[in-house]
């Protein structure tokens, strides 16, 4: 499975195959104007009314090879701004980045200053007329991602342990407390056992329990938009099984029907066995398998089932 960096990467090859021939037939345009700014502009606005291969670019603009801005900034609607030359870029990353050997890159993406909008820039190299000649400067697109096409598929659900450190002041201070025995706890087994019906027969594929303020947030597999909070008093009553159709269990569920208890009962054992490091709230997603717990010390911690129902108790607290 790819991990998120991976992922990205996968994403940006898409982009660069999308837009690499765009680019590199634009700085040979530039090449034949370069040292006078009425051509190079010329070129860009060309390429903006002229290339539909490609969406709509934001901007356009050509700098020299110490990152100076030659022409003005040329924009979709036709406009050009020509306060632009003479500004110096060098210090943009995507201006230093050493350039690979094709002379073509794409920036990390960043927010543009304008319209808090998420952008990347297109970078390519320009030669002179002759290809063996040195690198005169480069011709720069930038795009925002939803002008961009996009993959279909979304990127993969990271099935990995991932352990998120809180705040801090409330770390400093977890030794100076301990758990308050909250309504929940009082009647925990009731609250396990009702919730346990909800996800394996009616129809909740995400449940989170809020074990210090006593309350649970579900999630419908019909209705997953949207979600349900349900204090104490209700998540109590055995008829809120009523409120939620019977419905079988997800066949693309990843969690198997006899571990959800199990599992619902170690977020009880994670709750009471220390008064220190304790549980606050705990969730389970039967679809992609992943528990999340929040303690104490505001650490949180998402992991596959399988490695929280394996994990021993030492663990957690040591032998």
């Amino acid at each position: 499975m790819n991990t998120f960096t991976e992922t990205l990467q996968v994403r940006k090859n898409f982009l660069e195959k999308h837009l690499v021939k765009f680019m590199g037939q634009l700085a040979e345009r530039c090449a034949q104007g370069w040292g006078e700014r009425e051509k190079l502009d010329a070129v860009l606005m060309y390429a903006l009314k002229n290339c539909d291969e490609i969406p709509s670019c934001r901007l356009l603009y050509i700098v020299d090879i110490d990152g100076v801005q030659i022409s003005s900034n040329m924009f979709p609607d036709g406009s050009i701004d020509s306060s632009s030359v003479g500004q110096n870029l060098s210090e943009r990353p995507y201006i230093s980045k050493v350039v690979p050997s094709d002379g073509f890159f794409l920036s990390d993406v960043y927010i543009s200053k304008k319209n808090k909008r998420s952008l990347l820039t297109a970078v390519q190299l320009v030669r002179g007329v002759d290809v063996n000649e040195s690198p005169t400067g480069y011709v720069c697109a930038d795009f925002e991602l939803g002008m961009l096409p996009e993959m279909e598929e979304a990127s993969e659900d990271r099935r990995i342990w991932l352990q998120v450190k809180g705040d801090p002041s409330i770390r400093h201070q977890v030794f100076t407390q301990s758990r308050a025995v909250s309504p929940m706890d009082d009647s925990v087994d009731d609250v396990v056992s009702i919730v346990d019906e909800l996800i394996v027969e009616r129809g909740i594929f995400h449940a989170k329990l809020h074990f210090s303020s006593s309350r649970a947030t579900i999630w419908l597999y019909e209705d997953p938009y949207r979600y349900r909070v349900h204090v104490l008093d209700e998540i109590l009553n055995p008829s809120v099984c009523l409120a939620y159709p019977r419905r079988k269990y997800p066949e693309n569920a990843l969690v198997p029907q006899e571990s959800v208890r199990k599992i619902l009962e170690r977020f009880k054992w994670l709750r009471e066995i220390d008064e220190t490091i304790y549980l606050r709230a705990g969730s389970l997603n039967i679809i992609n398998g992943i528990v999340a717990l929040n303690f104490s010390c505001d650490g949180s911690h998402y992991l596959p089932y399988e490695e929280f129902l394996d994990k021993g108790d030492s663990f957690w607290f040591g032998s």
